[in-house]
């Protein structure tokens, strides 16, 4: 799979795509991240990316030409199955999009900034609005890492242990069950005994059962999305 993210501050993007399981992943050939300054395609001395707004709104726009410089240069060069902008408008990140982008092989992130970008490049050249949750943020970069991490982990391969990807939350609609790890006891809180048992069939019941519950009363509007 390969990644280009298409921002004004790259720097923001450099701690958390070179860490833990997007790093290993990287180094396994897995992924290829590329991150492209907007600022290299702006217009005069000071690579100009934004302006006003016409009519008169607060707030600088990006501009559309360089955006599309850099999207048609990278276009030439490979065929992309998705164009994402990050934005609070756009659907909300979930672990069926996280699937559904996982089993792409080439994907541009442009990183929204200032009061957002000129429409027509949503109008003409994204495919696809994506957001992490229902408030603004001061860019883009925070919810492309997100979208990176949470795509880049579902590779096979990316995690040492790939059936332990299947059983986080959310993959089947419901919450994850309750983790344990030694010691068995500690400041008198014990482990569930049939955790304990090696009764697989017992355990494999019992996790079920608490994550339906936990589903319940964490994040009750699962079970009606299930079942819809």
């Amino acid at each position: 799979m390969r990644i280009d993210i298409l921002t004004v501050v790259p720097e923001l993007l450099e701690s958390p795509l070179n860490h833990s399981i997007i790093k290993r992943a990287k180094a396994k050939g897995l992924v290829e991240i590329y991150i492209h300054n907007i600022r290299d395609y702006g217009k005069g001395n000071y690579h100009q990316v934004d302006d006003y707004a016409f009519g008169g709104d607060a707030g600088m726009v990006m501009m559309i030409e360089p955006v599309y410089t850099l999207i048609s240069k990278l276009c030439e060069e490979r065929k992309y199955d998705e164009i994402i902008y990050t934005s609070p408008d756009g659907e909300i990140l979930n672990q069926g999009i996280a699937n559904e982008l996982s089993l792409m092989e080439n994907i541009i992130i442009l990183c929204g900034h200032y009061k957002g970008i000129d429409h027509r490049i949503r109008e003409h050249l994204i495919t696809r609005e994506i957001s992490i949750g229902d408030y603004v943020l001061s860019g883009g970069e925070i919810p492309a890492a997100a979208i990176c991490d949470a795509v880049i982990r579902l590779i096979p391969g990316a995690i040492s242990d790939e059936t332990s990807a299947l059983s986080d939350s959310f993959q089947d609609g419901l919450l994850a069950p309750p983790t344990y790890t030694r010691p068995k006891e500690f400041n008198g809180w014990t482990v569930p005994e049939v955790l304990l048992s090696g009764n697989l069939a017992a355990i494999k019941k019992w996790q079920d059962e608490q994550a339906l519950e936990r589903t319940k009363a964490l994040r009750p509007e699962l079970l009606e999305e299930r079942e819809s």
